[in-house]
């Protein structure tokens, strides 16, 4: 299969194109920079040099390729619009996209967030839908909502559209700008690895190769208006990561009085997500698509050592 890959030089991307090349597909991958075309070159995959401002070019892309793969948003716009301004542009991709593959029954797989339902007491499905992307929701949560409503909604234009819905805990070897090296450095910064309240909120987790093989699933064998969830752990309460954190960097792990002044005070830019329980089942997607996940877990890849190479104490 031939197939196009816009985002393949972020954090998914960069397992999601050798996973793909692996299984004897063609990627040809979007790049807006030289060193975007290296990376991409480097790994096996042919160059297409371009934007995602340039909608007649991904539309180009799309017609040429057997499906695609979405896995980038314009983040150059957060600095001046926020996330408004993200998801405003990036639906029209998504659109484009829809245009140029309607009425071919060819795949579109892009990422989504992985979110709770709002019922108490369950774990957060694949049958749930998006929550809605209104002004009580902010953030990675909102502009992933907006975009997987437009990829489903393409299934009914003939496109064999899916969501990939992602945790915000997506570990690997090479995660060195999400949740868990924030957690982790505000544990150095602070000289304890904070948990709010008494950290029995649920979080859910999954590591980067699990979700790249998941994506080539969704793409290979993914029916029309689907929704996986990447995810390995279903539920680990916060206490647990901050005990594993502190654990590792010789610190305590305590807890952080829920409250106006003092959760902030220590989570900072995180102290509306660490609140949150999201505990999600992947029991449809693994049934659907025979997807396994076969890599460390969570708390043993925070075990492992690997986070803290360069940032254990002295």
């Amino acid at each position: 299969m031939r197939v196009f890959v816009a985002g393949g030089t972020g954090h998914s991307g960069l397992y999601i194109v050798p996973e793909l090349i692996a299984a004897g597909h063609q990627v040809t991958g979007l790049a807006r920079s030289d060193a975007a075309a290296a990376t991409l070159s480097a790994l096996g995959a042919k160059v297409r040099r371009g934007s995602l401002e340039d909608l007649d070019g991904l539309k180009e892309a799309a017609a040429d390729s057997d499906g695609v793969i979405h896995v980038a948003h314009r983040q150059d716009l957060l600095p001046s619009g926020g996330i408004d301004a993200v998801t405003d542009a990036e639906v029209p991709v998504i659109l484009a996209y829809g245009e140029a593959l309607a009425g071919t029954e060819k795949p579109l797989v892009a990422a989504g967030s992985m979110a709770s339902p709002g019922n108490v007491g369950r774990p957060a499905t694949e049958e749930d839908p998006a929550l809605p992307s209104g002004d009580e929701h902010t953030g990675t949560l909102r502009f992933r909502n907006a975009v997987e409503t437009a990829v489903l909604g393409l299934a009914e234009r003939g496109v064999r559209s899916s969501i990939v819905r992602l945790p915000t805990i997506v570990h690997s070897t090479t995660d060195r700008a999400g949740f868990l090296p924030g957690l982790i450095a505000l544990a150095q910064e602070k000289g304890f690895a904070g948990y709010p309240g008494d950290g029995g909120n649920l979080w859910s987790a999954v590591h980067i190769r699990d979700v790249a093989s998941l994506f080539r699933l969704a793409l290979e064998k993914g029916p029309a208006g689907s929704r996986w969830h990447a995810v390995e752990d279903g539920g680990v309460p916060f206490r647990e990561i901050a005990e594993a954190i502190g654990s590792r960097l010789g610190l305590p792990s305590v807890s952080v009085p829920i409250d106006v002044l003092m959760l902030p005070a220590y989570f900072g830019m995180f102290t509306n997500l660490v609140t949150l329980s999201v505990p999600a089942s992947n029991l449809i997607t693994r049934r659907t698509l025979g997807w396994e996940p076969v890599q460390p877990s969570l708390l043993a890849d925070l075990d492992n050592g690997n986070y803290f190479s360069d940032r254990l104490t002295t």
